[in-house]
């Protein structure tokens, strides 16, 4: 695990799809779903932009999270849903995500930083699982 102070970064030497598909069941457990899927690399393909490795971000949501972070201020609905990104290159996978705490706290509101860690944990948790 790689972690800097906005992101966390696992690598695995399970395919793109495999992690993709052990990510979802584990976001399950935790009661989030996987609301949008967008494979970077194949929409810039057809727009004839080519890249050398895929990329897939899967915007993931817990609906009672959400509701109640937004409840508590609805600007904070800028930062929803959360993103988790998968990667592969060079026959590495990579699945990470820019730390929940760290944009939330953009806001300043200690109540809503400490919910987003709560999240990012789960998440942070729900992907070491799947790698």
């Amino acid at each position: 695990m790689k972690q800097d102070h906005y992101h966390v970064t696992f690598e695995t030497k399970k395919e793109l799809e495999q992690v993709i598909a052990d990510l979802e069941k584990e976001l399950k457990e935790i009661r989030f779903g996987v609301l949008w899927r967008f494979d970077i690399h194949q929409k810039l393909s057809e727009l004839e932009l080519p890249i050398e490795h895929k990329i897939v971000v899967l915007e993931v949501c817990n609906p009672n999270e959400s509701s109640g972070i937004i409840a508590a201020d609805p600007m904070s609905s800028y930062f929803l849903p959360c993103k988790i990104v998968v990667s592969e290159q060079e026959g590495q996978t990579k699945v990470g995500l820019v730390r929940p705490s760290i944009l939330i706290g953009l806001m300043e509101q200690e109540n809503l930083t400490e919910i987003a860690k709560k999240i990012e944990d789960k998440l942070i948790q729900a992907i070491e699982n799947a790698v």
